[in-house]
């Protein structure tokens, strides 16, 4: 019996905040296979699978201030993407600039989850993040990566 694994695609270029959504999944004992971007360009390389199988992730959890294409571009370029926009996209930044939350949402976001500054709270945050997104919401078939 082949069992389905979700995959979570992670754009994070700091390390330590890697660390720390790993730590969270382990906390929560979620059996995903993450993936991680650094930049903008290297996520939607991912999901489009260029040069490669595209992931077909479950969730996308994306910081706003990676180098290059930024995440801003990145939410933009997925939603705008008729083979994409069906993902859910959680927004997980530092800014709680009001501009950038509103950015997100009109872009297509389906989360906007400022990162704590402690520890303790950056990992609830998460843990509220995986428990909701991989457990109590039902989403689209991404075992096939069909929508």
């Amino acid at each position: 019996m082949i069992t389905y694994r979700p995959i979570v695609l992670v754009c994070e270029d700091c390390d330590e905040d890697f660390d720390t959504l790993k730590d969270a999944a382990r906390t929560a004992g979620v059996d995903a296979d993450l993936r991680r971007a650094t930049t903008g360009d290297a996520c939607l390389t991912l999901l489009r699978g260029n040069g490669g199988e595209p992931a077909h992730p479950a969730v996308v959890l994306l910081d706003l201030n990676t180098p290059g294409t930024d995440g801003r571009e990145a939410l933009k370029k997925i939603k705008e993407d008729a083979a994409l926009r069906h993902l859910p996209v959680v927004v997980l930044t530092t800014s709680a600039n009001p501009r950038d939350l509103a950015f997100c949402y009109h872009a297509g976001a389906n989360a906007y989850h400022v990162k704590p500054i402690r520890y303790a709270d950056h990992i609830q945050v998460l843990l509220d993040v995986f428990t909701y997104w991989l457990g109590t919401v039902t989403l689209p078939d991404q075992e096939r990566g069909r929508p």
